[in-house]
Order: structure tokens, then sequence, then C-alpha cells
């Protein structure tokens, strides 16, 4: 079946060229008074310090910072639930990604980690995601425990950070 071809010229398009060299174009600069040009990295600005890097491990999310307050906690779980990401807690002896049971690329143990209990669907408070959190360090002091948040529309895992790491690891 052959192509039809529109009359009206509005609803035209020209055919494709092809690539074309972008030398005829003009070039444009950004102006001196764009206020780029006096960008500070602000001296008397006082920032937080990072977590020390010797000797201390990354895991998910947020690791490099300082160990999450009770209070900070609540705030990121409360942050999930409000995304209506669905709460998980996993727990792990380990707690980080090595390999020993093979060296094929893209194999690693230590992904997957022990789910506590069930997802926490239709949860709608954090302190309800802290109680089985204390739930699950009374049962597993000697673990890392790490919340997690699904997504269970697009079906994908969103947030993920380590909530409790064991006394021996701090």
């Amino acid at each position: 079946m052959a192509p039809t071809v529109m009359a009206s010229s509005a609803t035209s398009v020209a055919p494709f060229q092809g690539l074309k060299s972008t030398a005829g174009l003009p070039v444009s600069r950004r102006a001196r008074s764009s206020g780029f040009g006096n960008v500070s990295i602000g001296g008397r600005i006082r920032c937080m310090q990072v977590w020390p890097t010797e000797n201390n491990k990354k895991f998910e999310t947020l690791s490099y910072l300082p160990p999450l307050s009770t209070e900070d906690l609540l705030k990121q779980v409360d942050y999930l639930i409000r995304n209506n990401w669905v709460p998980c807690l996993e727990f792990s002896k380990v707690g980080f990604v090595f390999r020993e049971n093979a060296t094929s690329p893209g194999y690693y143990d230590g992904r997957y980690w022990t789910m506590w209990k069930l997802p926490m669907f239709g949860c709608t408070d954090a302190s309800q995601v802290y109680a089985e959190l204390e739930e699950c360090k009374k049962a597993y002091p000697d673990n890392y425990i790490r919340i997690l948040g699904f997504d269970n529309v697009r079906q994908v895992q969103c947030v993920m950070f380590i909530a409790y790491k064991p006394p021996a690891a701090a």
C-alpha cells in the first residue's frame, strides 16, 4: 500500500535530510553579569564533617553520616511512608557485600538479607516501623538491620539504609 500525501501545507513536515554540521550555528558565551563569575565556596560557612573513612565499612544510603538518632530515623521512615513506599526490615550477620562462593562477574554474596516478618503493607506511622526495629534488635542483637522502602506500583526498591549496627561493629 502506497503512503498517502497530505495536501495541506500546515501539517506537512520537511523530509529528513541527514545530520548537519553545527559550525554555522552561533556560539554563545556565558555573560559575566550572570552571577556565576563570583561564586564562593563559603569560607565562613560551617559544614557538617563526614564520618571517618578509615576502618569504616560503607553500607547503603546515609552510611557516610554518623549514626541516626531515634528522631532522625523516624523522620526517614516518615519520608518513605509519605511517598507511599512500603517499609520492610531485613537483617544480616555479615552486613555487607562480599565474594566467597564464586568469582564470576556480577555474583556477590550478602546482597540478599533475611527479611524480618513481612513487608509492612498499610503502615501509616513511623513508630510502627520503629517498634518492629526494636523487636528485631532484641531477637538478633549481633546482626545488622536495615530498613527498605518498596514502591509497590512500580515494583522497585526506592530506599534502603542501615538502621542498626551491632555493638561489635561500632
